[in-house]
């Protein structure tokens, strides 16, 4: 019987190398302006639904996590990232940053976009909500 170690296996620097060549806080801002960093349609999870909610402008993102799945032969990237935005229109380094959710996006493996997935802080006074 053979073992195989996925720990050296080359599959893992070609992944690192896609991920290390990707710019993912890109990908993520352009998801944000195509909505005009407004989510329409929006469940939250006590299954109340708004209208629409409109993020604040100066909203950031920043990588959490990336997975690249295998689902009936087909191969898909997925990326997570954490919402933030600054309390004051004024972005200073030194200034905090609320977390307001979190941003799923899902590419094939031509990087097209398939799908996306929001999940908000809906108590958040920096979300506008209808």
């Amino acid at each position: 019987m053979t073992t195989l170690q996925l720990k050296n296996h080359p599959v893992w620097q070609d992944l690192t190398e896609i991920l290390e060549n990707l710019d993912p806080n890109t990908l993520a801002k352009e998801i944000l302006e195509e909505c005009f960093y407004t989510i329409n349609g929006y469940w939250d999870e006590e299954d109340k639904y708004y209208e629409s909610i409109t993020l604040p402008s100066n909203t950031t993102t920043e990588l959490i996590s990336s997975f690249v799945g295998f689902s009936n032969n087909k191969r898909f990237l997925k990326l997570a990232f954490s919402l933030l935005a600054y309390f004051s229109p004024i972005q200073e380094e030194n200034q905090p940053r609320a977390k307001i959710g979190e941003l799923v996006i899902i590419y094939n493996e031509n990087m097209e976009f398939i799908d996306e997935n929001w999940i908000l802080e809906i108590d958040s006074p920096l979300l506008q909500k209808r």
